[in-house]
């Protein structure tokens, strides 16, 4: 899939899952590893497969990005959609869009960078990267500071960039300005929520997001499947009976870190063996593993009496 062109419809299609990478002891690739847990996140009806932040890319040397670039397209089967990021600074952008160049994906999401940009500098250097990538760009957006609604609405209309993964947070995501002045400018159904499961029923159904990102889906992939049909259909009853299945994890995600936990949760699943995680990162402390467990096991539990129930039926 990922040497067919995108259409704007894919982003409602689908939940985008955001998984952690799967790395052996001396961090290389685990080609294997990386593939069960792809395969495990298609079983469940996610068609988009986004390596960012979770996947820790941030670190990833660009001698490597080439070889992960080639795995991840070989990983994934014929109708999903991956798409891998680049960033977070210009210069390793450069080299990384230089790479994709070569390739047949079709959009790379640019890793927010925080600090030392103003908001022409990223709509002129977005705007490079992208003619030297060949593609279209996502962009993950977390700060305000980064770029400026008309600026960035620019980058969409022009075709610099295809979508948007939002993800300022806001203690009520409701009351979002700098949201809904986007939105008076671009397409909504390029605009992914971009927070996970936390904030996606009040962007999917009050602001009209085209989906969101989903780490603990990669977990629970018929649920959060199920939780965007019920979501997209005002099945309130049943969105809110899955959406507080992601909670407990979520909380924990939140509270500790959004990335070390659901590494570390992947491989407690034993859905797949995620293995240490890349520097400068490292594994949550152990004081929070018991809890971690018990919240990835009741998910993984609701997982499959779900997917049981619908096979049944």
């Amino acid at each position: 899939m990922n040497v067919a062109p995108i259409h704007e419809l894919e982003f409602s299609a689908s939940v985008m899952a955001v998984p952690p990478l799967a790395r052996r002891a001396d961090f290389s690739l685990n080609a294997e590893e990386n593939a069960r847990l792809i395969r495990h996140i298609e079983s469940g009806g996610v068609r988009t497969v986004l390596y960012g932040g979770n996947a820790n890319l941030y670190h990833v040397a660009v001698s490597e990005y080439r070889d992960l670039l080639d795995m991840l397209a070989a990983s994934a089967g014929p109708h999903t959609r991956v798409i891998p990021a680049l960033g977070a600074d210009y210069g390793k952008m450069l080299d990384e869009a230089r790479i994709l160049a070569q390739t047949s994906y079709r959009t790379a999401m640019v890793l927010p960078f925080s600090g030392f940009t103003t908001s022409a500098g990223v709509e002129a250097g977005l705007a490079h990267i992208a003619d030297v990538a060949g593609i279209p760009l996502t962009l993950y957006i977390k700060s305000e500071d980064y770029i400026d609604v008309d600026a960035l609405a620019r980058l969409v209309n022009r075709g610099t960039l295809i979508a948007v993964k939002y993800a300022i947070v806001r203690r009520n995501p409701l009351d979002d300005p700098y949201l809904r002045r986007l939105l008076a400018q671009v397409d909504r159904v390029r605009v992914i929520s971009g927070m996970g499961e936390r904030p996606a029923l009040v962007h999917v159904q009050e602001f009209g997001l085209a989906a969101w990102t989903t780490g603990s889906g990669c977990i629970a992939p018929h649920a959060v499947t199920a939780l965007l049909s019920a979501a997209k259909s005002n099945r309130d009853r049943e969105a809110r009976r899955l959406y507080d299945a992601f909670m407990p994890l979520e909380t924990l995600r939140d509270e500790i870190s959004l990335i070390r936990v659901l590494h570390d949760a992947v491989t407690m699943s034993k859905i797949a063996d995620m293995g240490p995680i890349l520097p400068l990162l490292s594994s949550t402390p152990i004081e929070h593993h018991a809890k971690i467990d018990a919240a990835t096991q009741a998910l993984l539990a609701f997982e499959r009496h779900l997917a049981g129930s619908s096979a049944s039926n």
